[in-house]
């Protein structure tokens, strides 16, 4: 699902599971590597994570706000507030390390 400035509130800050925020660019090649890796944790985890991907060259708000440097840069949102980041296209196994303890509770 794609998230902007208009709906990032109600998608992710007012989610009442976990929320997995891809942030990324057209452009970038490791974005683009890590796609399948997200579209499959997507489908694994329906209904206890949620998962989004912010355009961070048409939401440049949203990435200044959230001090994001790089990307990709998988944010996880847990009751409206980030509690860990991922930078980079990094393995499965490494993302599904950080998001199983927000998840597992749920």
């Amino acid at each position: 699902m794609e998230v902007n400035e208009i709906n990032f509130k109600q998608e992710v800050l007012d989610s009442k599971i976990p929320v997995l925020v891809d942030f990324w660019a057209d452009w970038c090649a490791p974005c683009k590597m890590i796609e399948p890796v997200i579209m499959e944790l997507a489908k694994e985890n329906e209904g206890r994570l949620k998962i989004v991907r912010i355009n961070v060259d048409e939401n440049q708000n949203l990435a200044v706000q959230y001090g994001i440097m790089s990307i990709p840069t998988l944010a996880i949102f847990v009751d409206g507030a980030i509690v860990d980041k991922i930078i980079g296209a990094v393995p499965k196994r490494t993302i599904l390390t950080k998001i199983e303890k927000y998840i597992s509770s749920n």
